[in-house]
């Protein structure tokens, strides 16, 4: 008798030797929330737990064959879209996920530690707003990142209230995307505050106090346990809160690996039950 798969989810991004982002990331929160991740590998990454040095990018029609061959053969129910790594793959993901309307999709492509080295980053960002975002039940972004993402939409001399969270998340969810995540807001004594929109405005916001010392892994694990969440059946907002719990608790677990930042412990619970106290 075989026993009923896990909920199996698609995830694109890059490689990380050191696993503390992209699809390496993804796989160990998926498998830690009981899902079964698929990794298309869109970039490879050159860097330590310091810093990533170098970006490779892959090409877009091998994108689109690992994609494609795995989902002729397994049913996923669910897709994160992390790191691109080109124009190209934003156009050969976004094909992609628009012949599978029926799957969350969780969008988390930016990310700080990653050297700007892309001299095409305004077309890049231009392609994720255009192809990927309207195709989006979650998008994930940090206060800086939207706030960059925003000048590709923003005149020079916008009004200041145009530079609001909810203003500049709203232009967005109104290209289709069904919810935003947005992460790093200032909450109340010092604080982090992440806050959920959608189409009617903010649906909850979250603050969390601030864990000292520098991590790296953050935001993919944030996205990655929302996907995960959604694969298991919780509704959006429900998602989002566990997927911050899990993070929150990540981070305060965390490892240093080298000599660099800290790692996120998405297995932390492992070690919580196996302590006698």
């Amino acid at each position: 008798m075989q026993n009923q798969p896990s909920p199996l989810i698609l995830t694109f991004g890059a490689a990380d030797p050191i696993g503390a982002i992209g699809v390496h990331a993804d796989l160990a929160t998926f498998s830690a929330m009981g899902c079964h991740g698929l990794p298309v590998l869109t970039t490879i990454l050159v860097g330590d737990t310091s810093q990533v040095d170098d970006t490779h990018p892959l090409e877009a029609e091998l994108v689109s064959d690992q994609a494609r061959t795995v989902l002729e053969d397994v049913q996923v129910v669910a897709c994160k879209v992390g790191l691109v790594g080109s124009v190209e793959n934003v156009t050969v993901i976004a094909e992609i996920i628009s012949d599978y309307p029926e799957l969350h999709l969780v969008l988390d492509p930016f990310n700080s530690s990653i050297p700007d080295i892309d001299t095409d980053k305004e077309d890049l960002l231009l392609a994720i707003c255009e192809l990927l975002i309207p195709q989006t039940t979650v998008l994930v972004i940090s206060t800086v990142d939207l706030s960059l993402l925003s000048e590709t939409w923003k005149e020079a001399d916008a009004p200041d209230e145009a530079e609001d969270i909810v203003a500049d998340a709203m232009v967005l969810i109104e290209s289709g995307c069904e919810f935003i995540l947005v992460t790093g807001a200032h909450g109340k004594d010092n604080a982090i505050a992440n806050i959920l929109m959608d189409s009617s405005g903010i649906v909850r916001t979250d603050e969390w106090q601030r864990i000292q010392g520098s991590h790296l892994g953050a935001s993919s694990t944030l996205s990655a346990a929302i996907v995960a969440m959604l694969a298991n059946g919780l509704e959006v907002p429900e998602a989002v809160m566990e997927a911050q719990e899990f993070t929150f608790a990540s981070i305060t677990h965390a490892q240093r690996l080298g000599m660099g930042k800290l790692i996120p412990d998405r297995y932390f619970w492992t070690k919580e039950a196996q302590d006698p106290e």
